[in-house]
C-alpha cells in the first residue's frame, strides 16, 4: 500500500495552490432549505478554473514535480475535467502535456484541454485501455504519469475543497451534519474526508454514484474494490472510472458514512433545477449530490448539509435535454 495522504497534506495544498485555485464560495440555497426543512448549502466548483474541482489537485500535483520531471513533461488519462485540470496546471508551470481522452468525450472537454495547449489523443472506452495508452506513452517520451485519481498529492489537493467549505461555514456560524460529494475513483471524497474527521468529526459523509455504475458503494459493501460491469452508458461522463483503487478505497472505507445512487433523469431534473434556482451551469456528473436530496435518497430534515456541485463543463445539447424535463 503506498502511503496515504493526512490532513497535513491538504493543509500543505491548500498553500501550494492558493492565488492559483479560485477560493469558489459556500452558498446557502434558500428554495432547497424551504423546501426540504433544512439548511442546504452549496460549494459551487463549477465556478473553479477549468469549471471543474479538478485543478485543485492536477496543481498541487504538477507543481510538486522537480526542475528535470518539469522538462519531461506530464501525461494524465481522463474524459474531460482532469485533462483540462492537467493542461491548464502545464500552461501555467511551463511544461509540455499530453492527455489521453475517451472519443465521446463532450466537446467542450476536448476543445478546452486543446486550448489549454495539451496534445489529446483520443481511445475508445470500450475497446482500448487508457492506461495502457498512457504508459506507452510515458515509456516513448519519459512523460510524468499524473493520475486522475489515484495519487497522494491529487488527493490532498481535492481535499482542500473541503478545507474552504468548513472554514466558510464556521465564519457562518455553521456546523455541517452531512456533507456530499460526487464519486467517480473517489479522489474527492477521500481528500475531503481527510479534512472533515480532523476539522469536523461529526459530520456524516455520504458519496453519490449513478445507478449502474455504483463501484464504490458495492466495494464498500463487499469489504474489497469491485469493478462496473461497462464503462459507458451514463450521462455523467465525469464520473465514470472502473473502479476505486487501492488508496481511495482505504480512505473510504474508513471515513464514508454511505453512498447512494441516481438515475440519469433525476440528474437531468437536478441540472433543470441548479440552473432555474440556483442560476448555475452544472454538468451531470457534478450534480449527483443535488439529485440526489431533491429525489429523496437521503432523509435531510432538520439538517445542516453541504452538497458539492463539482463541475460545470456540459455540452450544449446535453444541457438543453435537461432544461426540456
Amino acid at each position: 500500500m503506498k502511503q496515504l495522504p493526512e490532513f497535513k497534506d491538504v493543509v500543505s495544498a491548500a498553500q501550494k495552490i492558493s492565488g492559483y485555485a479560485v477560493k469558489t464560495p459556500l452558498l446557502k440555497c434558500h428554495d432547497l432549505s424551504e423546501k426540504l426543512s433544512a439548511e442546504i448549502y452549496i460549494k459551487p466548483e463549477c465556478l473553479q478554473r477549468v469549471g471543474a474541482f479538478k485543478f485543485r489537485g492536477a496543481f498541487n500535483r504538477l507543481s510538486r514535480l522537480n526542475p528535470e520531471e518539469r522538462k519531461r513533461g506530464v501525461v494524465a488519462y481522463s474524459s474531460g475535467n482532469h485533462a483540462q485540470g492537467v493542461a491548464a496546471s502545464a500552461q501555467i508551470l511551463q511544461m509540455d502535456a499530453v492527455i489521453v481522452m475517451p472519443e465521446d468525450s463532450p466537446k467542450m472537454k476536448l476543445q478546452n484541454t486543446k486550448d489549454y495547449g495539451a496534445e489529446v489523443i483520443t481511445y475508445d472506452r470500450e475497446r482500448q485501455s487508457r492506461e495502457e495508452i498512457a504508459d506507452k506513452i510515458a515509456q516513448e517520451r519519459g512523460c510524468i504519469i499524473v493520475p486522475s485519481f489515484e495519487d497522494f498529492y491529487i488527493i490532498a489537493g481535492q481535499g482542500t475543497l473541503a478545507l474552504e467549505a468548513v472554514n466558510q461555514a464556521e465564519e457562518l456560524g455553521v456546523k455541517f451534519d452531512l456533507f456530499m460529494t460526487p464519486i467517480g475513483g473517489g479522489g474527492l471524497i477521500s481528500g475531503c474526508s481527510l479534512a472533515l474527521k480532523e476539522l469536523s468529526p461529526t459530520t456524516e459523509i455520504y458519496g453519490v454514484e449513478p445507478e449502474g455504475f455504483n463501484d464504490v458503494q458495492r466495494s464498500l459493501k463487499e469489504g474489497k474494490i469491485q469493478s462496473n460491469p461497462k464503462s459507458s452508458g451514463s450521462i455523467c461522463d465525469a464520473i465514470l472510472t472502473p473502479h476505486p483503487e487501492a488508496m481511495t478505497f482505504a480512505i473510504m472505507s474508513k471515513n464514508l458514512s454511505g453512498v447512494l445512487t441516481v438515475s440519469d433523469d433525476e440528474v437531468l431534473v437536478a441540472m433543470k433545477y441548479a440552473w432555474e434556482k440556483m442560476k448555475l451551469v452544472v454538468e451531470p456528473g457534478a450534480c449527483v449530490t443535488l439529485a440526489a436530496i431533491l429525489h429523496g435518497k437521503i432523509d435531510v430534515k432538520g439538517k445542516t448539509v453541504c452538497l458539492v456541485l463539482s463541475g460545470g463543463n456540459v455540452d450544449g445539447d446535453t444541457f438543453k435535454k435537461a432544461l426540456d424535463k
